[in-house]
């Protein structure tokens, strides 16, 4: 079972209490205070651990107590301080206060500490409240309360290649054939319900050879976005990727009409991804019609500027070429980078909400940030991208708004820089 998210409650621990008490010894009358101070209580920290690569330990645990202090005692001793409760999790976690929503860090490095919760101060001892004035102090201090608070952990992969496609494409059958990852493969789709890991050798390793980290998406589907199919469970995975393999069904009824799905899906996701280098391969090149569409596939992806190569990843044909070209882009990419400030995505519609309002020639004026982007991101002079982007239409419901304002067959729709004339 894949685990990539949880909620944890942390508690740090209290601060041990100051002590009061005075010094009493034979002959020394008058010795003062001595009661010392409580000691620290623990502190609630995550550290990254290399061994993990998912959150399944929380899943019967999700309470976290770290000690309280210890208290202070006589002859000024201090209490001893309580250590600090660590909580392991994978690389790539990626930790938000429920409360605020406020993203609290980012994990990607091994070793990779995180304080949560930081643990209450030691109360002071009547020996620290002494002064010319006031020598027999008959007060302390307790130790003060740790703190708590509800995490919300997210795991993002954090892998060199993402392999991206629509289900039965063939990633995990890839995975299998470079790696020795052993995924669930099958010849119906969504036969992958969870991101699986392989490491591929390229070259060898004693001559200068690299390994490279694959991560195998499930297959995406039109609306993933908005939480369809087994979408928004693992496009994010994709966002700590440095470059993504975009596998094409070529058994496929339009491989290239598949191909403008996925990045649309990406791009209502999070137009960040589009500027990850893609490596567009063609699968299934053991099968005649793969190989026949293969030159025509070819020639428009590289007519719109993506690099394409061919494969069969059944019959290995094809595979090494496309890891050592993989590993180079690999290496000319920058590594992902952990910011302060993440965006949160979940399934809210405040990005997919849209206005409709009139033109002064009658049309119609579309505005919101996805549908605009999804304009944007359409190939018009193709009739599949043009299918594909009234579908999405229908999934943001702009199809149904349109006809509810009144439109009429023949009358203009304006979305963005695009001029669409309605047609049921």
């Amino acid at each position: 079972m894949y685990f990539d998210e949880t909620t944890l409650t942390v508690r740090s621990g209290d601060g041990g209490n100051g002590a009061v008490h005075f010094r009493r010894e034979k002959y020394v009358p008058r010795g003062g205070p001595d009661g010392g101070d409580g000691g620290r209580g623990g502190d609630v920290v995550l550290e990254v651990s290399p061994t993990l690569n998912t959150l399944l330990s929380f899943r019967h645990k999700r309470e976290f107590v770290a000690e309280n202090g210890k208290d202070g005692a006589a002859k000024n001793m201090r209490g001893k301080s309580a250590e600090p409760l660590v909580i392991e999790v994978p690389p790539g976690t990626v930790v938000r206060d429920t409360a605020s929503d406020e993203t609290l860090g980012d994990l990607t490095q091994a070793g990779q500490r995180l304080i949560v919760c930081r643990g209450g101060r030691g109360g002071r001892g009547n020996a620290r409240f002494a002064n010319a004035s006031h020598q027999v102090p008959h007060v302390a201090e307790k130790g003060a309360p740790g703190e708590e608070r509800q995490l919300r952990l997210e795991l993002k992969l954090i892998a060199d290649i993402g392999l991206v496609g629509v289900p039965n494409a063939g990633k995990s059958t890839l995975l299998a054939s470079v790696t020795a990852a052993q995924p669930k493969i099958g010849p119906y789709p969504f036969t992958t319900l969870q991101p699986n890991l392989g490491v591929a050798e390229v070259g060898d390793p004693a001559a200068g050879g690299v390994s490279l980290i694959l991560a195998d998406i499930p297959g995406l589907i039109e609306g993933a976005h908005l939480g369809l199919g087994l979408g928004f469970e693992f496009l994010r995975h994709i966002q700590r990727t440095r470059v993504l393999i975009h596998l094409l069904d070529g058994a496929g009824t339009d491989p290239l009409a598949d191909f403008s799905q996925i990045n649309s899906e990406l791009a209502l996701f999070d137009e960040n991804l589009l500027h990850k280098p893609q490596l567009i391969v063609l699968n299934k090149m053991d099968l005649p019609d793969a190989q026949a569409r293969w030159p025509a596939v070819k020639q428009e992806l590289e007519k719109r500027g993506y690099e394409a190569m061919s494969i069969s990843a059944v019959a290995h044909t094809g595979v090494r070429e496309l890891l050592f070209r993989a590993s180079q882009l690999v290496a000319a990419a920058p590594p992902p980078q952990p910011v302060e400030t993440l965006p949160v995505y979940r399934p809210a519609h405040a990005e997919a909400e849209f206005t409709i309002t009139r033109e002064p020639d009658g049309g119609y004026r579309v505005s919101g940030t996805k549908i605009e982007r999804a304009a944007k991101m359409t190939y018009w002079e193709y009739d599949e991208a043009v299918q594909r982007f009234q579908k999405i239409l229908e999934v943001l419901g702009v199809r149904q708004a349109l006809a509810e304002a009144g439109i009429q067959e023949g009358d203009t729709v304006y979305i963005g820089d695009a001029e669409l004339t309605w047609s049921d």
